[in-house]
């Protein structure tokens, strides 16, 4: 996603809710969630001084709305006003809130009058740009700096709209406002809608995320994202569409879908119609539901593109939906030349599965077995830097393809019941030398992945000094499409053979090699309310106590005679290795640089007034780069460790 597409979203958030949601429901809803989570099991004091930080914050992340006097008093509750509403809350009292919705209210009005006097000034005359910042910890303390915080929000937002597209004339010029404020209304008539559906789901989203830092409560439009992201298929026509200045215009087009594959949409076309319907006048919001009809296997679209900036042309064209696989956000398959052989580049962005069969399990021996077709495979790297996770089942196999019987994970729940998840292939896939390349975004079933095959030293970590540090593991109603409602609830912890969690401190590298996220603050310890680290003994030994007696002679004969042992080769390897890394990257000028500019990218985020020039799209991956060089030191020591003992 363009980046600057991306801030935008950021700073005008789509909410919408559609699954109806009553302040009766509240309750009954947080007493399933309760039933499931690992710590949580009740309202306590605790959970609802966090539950208005974050109620409040849901609405004004920006501190662009409110005044400081209009929410104190929820921000710091006091003991006695605490336990008040606690009990309020047991009896499913919610007035606290309701009230506080309230204020909310009257924030939008007070805004909307005062977006109206900065728009008919910018439109008059918008040299008029504020220098102020753009993002706030405080909120303001009077009306005066409320509306210079407005205002800059404004300019800024018209300011990027100016480099993105031609606002050459007036009446472009207030296209420009109205979109804003399309945008930024969309949110706000949710807040002044007379309904309990808005008020009873930010409620429950504020309980569920007061919990901790990865329980949640998704309105059905952000469970059907949820649900793209893990299952990588949908049904549709494959059109991404976005707002313009000039209307809702075409912004990507899925690759295999019936829109790419028509070869007569373009990015930047303007859609005029759906299904006869004339979308020219029509919010976003309309335009998209008109877009996932589902009465029909088809769908008219019409179409208009600007042709040299004066004279459009208008066309027509029916598309069937079909199921998509996002197979752009799948396993891709590369590789590099080495002597007699390649070096196998596997880039995989989460762990999925869907009704199809697609998985990344299978989508990892699918490309092994492509590049066993090149050449011989004499090293692989499993790129891991921007897999955030998915599927437990999923990350469990993808383990065993590279190790023998054993077990890959540990988890315990609420109950302290243990259940060990174990490899009962006996074989791995692949167990040449191998790299799991990581950075701070590696998280949850990426760290699963990358801890196992640490701990068992089958593989090293190649990458920034530690994963992300998410060792929870969550049970989720997303994926079933007819659930009363969705929500995603921490219900235990991982930890690895060895005993250990991941949570918070995450997987360390073997040999640190910086990514391009290493100089943010990224990780489950910056994270609102995350769960405290602990660990248990290894069970490399595998003793079966969970296994049932009944079953358990078959696991003696068939799994425990091939449990995968500990490798300590590569570990042995690692000093001559790190050095070997270390001395490359300093003699590399190139990476000498990169690591300057991850340096500048920290001050900056640590306050310092300093200059850092945009990324240069052209950058080579450095950090991909030497891990192929320690892939290839690596090849190089077994080729002679295998010449020492005479194989």
């Amino acid at each position: 996603m363009n980046k600057k597409i991306f801030l935008l979203l950021l700073l005008f958030p789509i909410i919408v809710f559609t699954k109806p949601t009553n302040l009766s429901d509240i309750n009954k809803v947080m007493a399933t969630i309760f039933d499931y989570h690992i710590d949580q099991n009740k309202y306590d004091e605790v959970l609802i001084e966090r539950s208005f930080k974050i109620f409040i914050d849901q609405f004004d992340s920006l501190k662009i709305y409110l005044i400081e006097n209009e929410v104190a008093s929820y921000l710091d509750l006091n003991a006695n006003k605490t336990k008040e509403i606690l009990e309020k809350v047991r009896n499913g009292d919610f007035s606290d809130y309701t009230a506080l919705h309230k204020v909310f209210k009257k924030s939008i009005l007070r805004a909307r009058e005062a977006r109206s006097k900065i728009i008919d000034e910018l439109i008059q005359n918008d040299s008029i740009i504020s220098k102020t910042k753009n993002s706030f910890t405080s909120y303001s303390i009077s009306e005066e700096e409320l509306y210079n915080r407005q205002k800059n929000i404004i300019t800024s937002y018209f300011s990027n709209q100016k480099k993105r597209s031609a606002i050459d004339t007036l009446e472009r010029k207030k296209k420009a406002f109205n979109l804003l404020e399309r945008k930024l209304s969309r949110n706000e008539d949710l807040y002044l809608e007379e309904s309990e559906n808005v008020l009873s789901q930010n409620i429950l989203k504020a309980y569920t995320k007061s919990m901790d830092a990865h329980s949640y409560f998704f309105t059905e439009e952000e469970a059907e994202q949820m649900r793209l992201s893990l299952e990588k298929e949908f049904e549709g026509i494959g059109v991404v569409l976005s707002e313009s200045v000039d209307g809702v215009i075409v912004s990507d087009l899925v690759e295999n879908s019936p829109a790419k594959d028509s070869g007569l949409i373009k990015i930047n076309d303007i859609l005029t119609e759906v299904n006869g319907q004339s979308v020219e006048f029509l919010g976003f919001d309309q335009v998209m539901k008109l877009m996932k009809g589902k009465d029909s296997p088809s769908i008219v679209l019409g179409f208009k593109r600007i042709q040299n900036d004066e004279n459009n042309s208008f066309w027509k064209i029916k598309l069937d939906k079909k199921p998509i696989s996002m197979d752009e956000q799948r396993l891709s398959a590369t590789y590099e030349n080495v002597d007699n052989g390649i070096i196998g580049k596997l880039d995989l962005k989460s762990f999925y599965e869907n009704l199809s069969g697609i998985t990344s399990e299978k989508d990892i021996k699918t490309g092994i077995k492509k590049l066993r077709k090149v050449a011989e495979v004499k090293g692989l790297i499993l790129d891991l830097r921007e897999n955030a996770g998915g599927f437990l089942s999923q990350a469990i196999k993808v383990a065993s393809l590279f190790v023998k019987n054993g077990v890959i994970v540990i988890s315990k729940n609420s109950k302290k019941e243990i259940k060990f998840l174990r490899n009962l292939e006996g074989e791995a896939f692949y167990n040449g030398p191998l790299i799991i390349l990581t950075s701070k975004l590696s998280a949850s079933a990426s760290e699963i992945v990358a801890a196992a095959l640490q701990d068992y030293g089958v593989a090293l970590i190649v990458g920034d000094e530690t994963t992300f540090g998410k060792g929870s593991i969550q049970y989720q109603t997303v994926t079933d499409k007819k659930a009363d409602y969705f929500f995603k609830v921490t219900v235990g912890k991982y930890y690895t053979v060895s005993g250990k969690t991941t949570q918070i401190e995450g997987v360390k590298a073997d040999i640190v090699v910086p990514s391009n996220f290493s100089a943010y603050k990224i990780g489950e310890r910056y994270l609102q309310y995350p769960l405290k680290a602990d660990k248990m003994g290894d069970v490399y030994n595998d003793k079966l106590t969970d296994i049932d007696s009944k079953i358990k002679g078959w696991f003696k004969q068939n799994y425990t005679p091939n449990l995968q042992k500990r490798v300590n080769f590569w570990q042995k390897m690692v000093p001559t290795l790190k050095a070997n890394s270390e001395k490359r990257i300093a003699n590399d000028p190139n990476f000498q640089k990169f690591l300057k500019k991850q340096e500048l990218i920290k001050a900056k985020i640590e306050g310092e007034e300093i200059e850092v020039s945009a990324d240069d799209s052209s950058e080579e991956d450095y950090q991909m780069k030497e891990a192929v060089n320690i892939l290839k030191d690596m090849i190089n020591f077994e080729a002679d460790q295998r010449k020492a003992s005479g194989l």
